[in-house]
């Protein structure tokens, strides 16, 4: 895993992170604040699909919009650290779920009333169906 160094030397960096074992969990701190998810865009001739991995959440806290050329996907997740750090002690934490917010500009030829959402096995796949292209008559005009 590549992580991100303050310092701009990249061996110190490289020696701290991995030869040198640091107890202040200052990356490990780092790491559970920085949280966007992971996204997958796929089209095809009819539709576009975005796959966002997003485990641990209910799907009552994932809020999917479309606004003019804009799609928002947020959560809003109730975050139990300081519940949990009252009764439990972490000795290692590697994983939280915190809330986000991702924005994808939309193409012209999509039909936002179309659009569909679902979430499963902690992955969120909107279905973006595209507007059908009119195809050009051929007409013959007769000249007179």
């Amino acid at each position: 895993m590549n992580s991100v160094n303050k310092n701009s030397i990249w061996l110190p960096g490289l020696l701290d992170n991995f030869l040198f074992e640091k107890n202040d969990n200052s990356f490990r701190n780092n790491y559970e604040t920085f949280s966007i998810p992971a996204v997958n865009i796929i089209e095809n001739l009819t539709n576009f699909a975005i796959e966002i991995a997003i485990p641990g959440f209910n799907k009552e806290n994932l809020i999917v919009e479309a606004e003019e050329d804009t799609l928002k996907v947020t959560s809003k997740k109730i975050d139990k650290k300081e519940e949990d750090q009252e009764s439990n002690q972490y000795l290692n934490r590697e994983f939280n779920y915190s809330s986000f917010e991702r924005l994808f500009t939309l193409p012209d030829n999509i039909n936002t009333e179309e659009i569909q959402a679902s979430y499963t096995n902690g992955v969120l796949k909107i279905m973006l169906p595209k507007v059908e292209e009119k195809k050009a008559l051929k007409k013959m005009v007769e000249i007179s």
